[in-house]
Order: structure tokens, then sequence, then C-alpha cells
């Protein structure tokens, strides 16, 4: 995803947006939103539905490894797309200065998609928790590499008690200690310090999560060779964005992956 120096630029960088949204949007306010009072979509379940495979289908513009992907995508068209092609859930970046996202990307997609939505950004406070609720996201990324153990506790009790999931993303196995049974178990492929991608590190973390972990593979998945071999080892979900979106049309793209799975299932 991002090597470690930049990583805590865009921490230091959260820590001044949260505090400056925090005034201006207070969480009595957030609260009044019309998706405070529905019910989530649970990600995990539909990671396991047999009629789908999986594949969380993501939309972003930009990264800071990368540079610009699809910077005039549009969201709408893109995750209708996406869903229309068969994926089991979409993630949605927010995070504005280095990944081209905003809130309403979210807020967006929710309006056209009945699905599990994981709003992908860097929460460093329970402030982020309540915002996603308010934009209508069913599930939120917690990265162990950026949190302490009472941090993760303590924002995924938050959570929890909203109704969302959290999908708890770990690069490193020293950071299986700060694993909770009830999160999905998300593994980043790419290794922060270099870029360079390798499934084995899915493959290794699989190895040593419980049994009844709901896990998902991130970054490095480019074929559907990748999703069935992921599958194999254990893997019920598979975070899929470069992939579709450096293509003209990302929904088509996402199309294409899933056949080429299915195909490769017969």
């Amino acid at each position: 995803m991002i090597v470690a120096s930049i990583l805590d630029e865009i921490i230091a960088e959260k820590k001044k947006e949260v505090a400056e949204r925090k005034g201006l949007y207070p969480p009595a306010l957030l609260e009044r939103s019309l998706y405070f009072g529905t019910k989530p979509v649970s990600l995990s379940a539909y990671l396991r539905r047999a009629d789908l495979n999986g594949i969380i289908a993501e939309f972003k513009r930009k990264s800071p490894s990368k540079g610009e992907l699809n910077p005039y995508a549009d969201v709408a068209k893109t995750t209708l797309g996406y869903m229309q092609a068969g994926a089991s859930a979409l993630s949605v970046l927010t995070d504005t200065k280095y990944f081209g996202g905003k809130s309403s990307d979210l807020e967006t997609a929710r309006k056209v998609n009945y699905c599990p939505i994981l709003r992908k950004d860097f929460v460093i406070d329970e402030y982020q928790i309540i915002e996603a609720k308010s934009i209508g996201a069913d599930a939120v990324l917690l990265i162990a590499s950026v949190l302490n153990a009472d941090e993760i506790k303590v924002f995924g009790s938050l959570a929890a008690s909203l109704g969302m999931e959290v999908l708890f993303e770990m690069h490193d196995l020293e950071e299986l200690s700060k694993y909770q049974p009830e999160f999905i178990a998300g593994v980043n492929n790419r290794n922060l310090n270099d870029f360079s991608v390798s499934l084995e590190r899915s493959e290794k973390f699989s190895e040593l999560l419980p049994s009844s972990s709901i896990k998902v593979a991130e970054s490095g998945i480019s074929s559907a060779e990748d999703v069935i071999r992921l599958k194999k080892s254990g893997y019920d979900g598979f975070l899929v964005g470069e992939q579709f979106m450096k293509q003209f049309e990302p929904g088509k793209a996402c199309a294409k992956f899933i056949s080429e799975i299915n195909g490769l299932k017969q």
C-alpha cells in the first residue's frame, strides 16, 4: 500500500483533518443522519455467500505509490458496474489528499447500491467511526500498524455497537497479537518498505489465524489464478482496486475478472 515514511505522513495529516472536521461536524450532528437508523449490511455474510466469489471491488482515484489511476471516474457508474459484475462488496476510499476520495463518494455509492460497503480510510479517532456510520458505511478499516491494543479494542467496540464490522489489516506476523476474533482478518501482501508484493504473506498468515476467521487478502491480486490460489489457503475475500481502476471502464474489468475466476472453478 504505502511505505512506512509516507504512512507516518498520512497519519499526521489525518490527525489535523479529524480535529478540523470535529469542529465543523460534531458527533451530535452526524448522528442525525438517515443512515444512523438503518441496519448495516453484513460484509462477513456476503463474503461467505456460495453464489459469489468474495471480490471486494475498490473505488479509488489515485494512490501515493501509483499516482493517478482514474481521476475522473464516476462513483455511481463504477460501483454499480462492480455490483452488476458480481462483486461481493465495495470498498470506497474517503481520504482526499492522498487517494483523491471524499465522504460524499461513499454516500453516492450507498444511494445506488444495496451491498456491504467498506469505508477505506486511516482511522485514528472514534469520531471517524461515527462519521463512517453517518455516511452509510457497513464496515470500517482498522490498520494494526498505526493503532495500539487499547485503541483497537475501543474502536472495535464502538463499531460493533453501531452494527458495523471491522476489517483488521495486518502486514507483519508480529501484528497477529493485536487481532481480535470478532474482526474480519485482512492481510496486506505489500511490503511497506519496498512496495514488493508476495501472496506468500497471506498464505503464512492463514496458517496462524484461527480457522473460524473470515480472511481477506489485500494487494497484489492481479489474476483469477491468484484468487483460486488464495481460496485454497482459506481466504474468503479478495480486495481488488488498482487492477480495475486503471482500466477505462472498471466495471467491465471487474466482470471479466470474475468471469475468469468462474472459468477456473469449473
